[in-house]
């Protein structure tokens, strides 16, 4: 399943990474993949964040950026400050693995960049990250 769904590079990362995926990623990938509305509802670590983000990771990593849109291409709203932390740390691991086994496979991978923006961030920041 994860050959049909992803870039060589992603794939790879993830068998390298967890034994196998879960009964949520397996369910959401497919769908998610075909563009189409998905709810998931599964317990804490059931690998939902991979379930929600793994598509559009291994598309911002393997796909050029479109020429026509400026300014994120994936947006996650959080309701909580901690959560908005904890998806950006659980993130960062797959974009620097993926990039990696990108690398020694002689591939290249399209820059990323990860922002988080709180009711706290500073004007200044916000401009700068615009």
């Amino acid at each position: 399943m994860l050959d049909a769904l992803f870039h060589p590079a992603t794939a790879e990362w993830f068998a390298d990474a967890f034994e196998a995926p879960t009964p949520a990623q397996s369910a959401a990938w497919a769908p998610i993949a075909r563009g189409e509305h998905t709810l998931l509802v599964a317990p804490t670590g059931s690998g939902k964040t991979l379930s929600a983000f793994l598509v559009a990771l291994d598309r911002l990593l393997h796909s050029p950026p479109p020429v026509d849109v400026a300014g994120p291409r994936v947006l996650y709203l959080s309701p909580l400050k901690a959560l908005a932390a904890d998806i950006e740390r659980n993130l960062t691991a797959p974009l620097v693995g993926i990039a990696h086994v990108a690398g020694r496979r002689g591939s290249v991978v399209q820059p990323v960049r990860v922002d988080v923006r709180t009711g706290d961030t500073a004007a200044d920041v916000r401009r700068r990250q615009a």
